[in-house]
């Protein structure tokens, strides 16, 4: 179901940006879709609303904020080159999970590790250098929502409270969104009003944009649930391979629906990078295993 909601949301999603460019707009209609199906949710008792001091709600403002700005920038990304190109620089976020542990949080992370990350860095290199859609807007950014996301499961740990997931992620969607509003104001807002809205309008018709606008919230907001409840279901293994493999799922469905033209040395360049994160992947949930059993003993 996560998989399927995620290719569904990217294909909505790069259809909108094909005739509405504007993410940040776009985004904070991801995350209001996101609240108000939250608020809606806690008005029926499903989930309960589970209480929050201003302790938690220290805990989670960064972990809100990283994902406020790694969500924007996923998006810039998205409506500046293909999809599959953003989904391949965002197989790096092993690599920027790892610096950040061993420089940030201090713990020594072993050589095997740091290997097995070297051909995730040459594969997505070699994608970058042929990608026919590239520019450095989209790149860049893609590069920001990295270190964001990286940022935000450092906080995230930090947050990890007997609060479920399901209710976590929705406050952490009400601060995002509170987060998101003004830079889409500021930045889109004047354009918006001038032309944006009319010119999208005029191409799909009214019914359908707002339609488009609120299925692809939905969907946003749907597999990112899922994602956090899968993540509190199964082990870090399953869900790091998890997480490769849906990369895999959504560059090639993007692929065949958009028919992105791509290159030999990109397709070579995708395939190296995923073949990697698949052997971090692995190696590290091997030894989150053998930390555990050596509790355990």
């Amino acid at each position: 179901m996560w998989y399927f909601l995620n290719v569904i949301f990217n294909i909505i999603n790069k259809k909108i940006y094909n005739y509405f460019p504007y993410p940040y707009f776009v985004s904070v209609v991801h995350l209001f879709v996101g609240v108000v199906y939250c608020l809606v949710s806690w008005a029926v008792g499903l989930p309960k609303r589970a209480p929050i001091d201003s302790n938690l709600l220290k805990l989670l403002i960064p972990v809100a904020v990283c994902h406020a700005l790694g969500h924007v920038t996923s998006n810039v990304s998205f409506a500046a080159v293909a999809v599959s190109f953003t989904h391949t620089i965002k197989a790096l976020e092993p690599f920027f999970n790892a610096a950040a542990s061993q420089f940030i949080l201090g713990q020594s992370i072993p050589i095997t590790l740091w290997l097995s990350l070297a051909p995730v860095v040459l594969g997505v290199s070699m994608a970058s250098l042929t990608e026919l859609s590239f520019n450095w807007t989209g790149f860049i950014s893609a590069m920001i929502s990295n270190i964001s996301f990286t940022y935000r499961s450092i906080y995230s740990k930090k947050a990890m409270t007997d609060m479920d997931s399901t209710n976590i992620y929705a406050y952490i969607s009400i601060i995002a969104l509170l987060v998101c509003i003004p830079p889409a104001i500021i930045l889109e807002g004047p354009q918006l009003l001038k032309h944006g809205f009319n010119d999208a309008i005029a191409k799909v018709g009214l019914t359908k944009f707002i339609t488009d606008l609120f299925w692809v919230g939905l969907f946003y907001h749907l597999y990112n649930q899922l994602a956090t409840n899968t993540l509190e279901r199964v082990a870090p293994l399953t869900h790091a391979v998890g997480n490769v493999l849906k990369r895999v799922f959504v560059i090639g469905f993007s692929i065949i629906i958009f028919g992105n033209k791509i290159s030999t040395q990109t397709g070579i360049g995708t395939v190296i990078a995923i073949a990697g994160v698949a052997i971090y992947s692995y190696i590290k949930a091997k030894m989150e295993e053998e930390k555990r059993q050596a509790k355990a003993a």
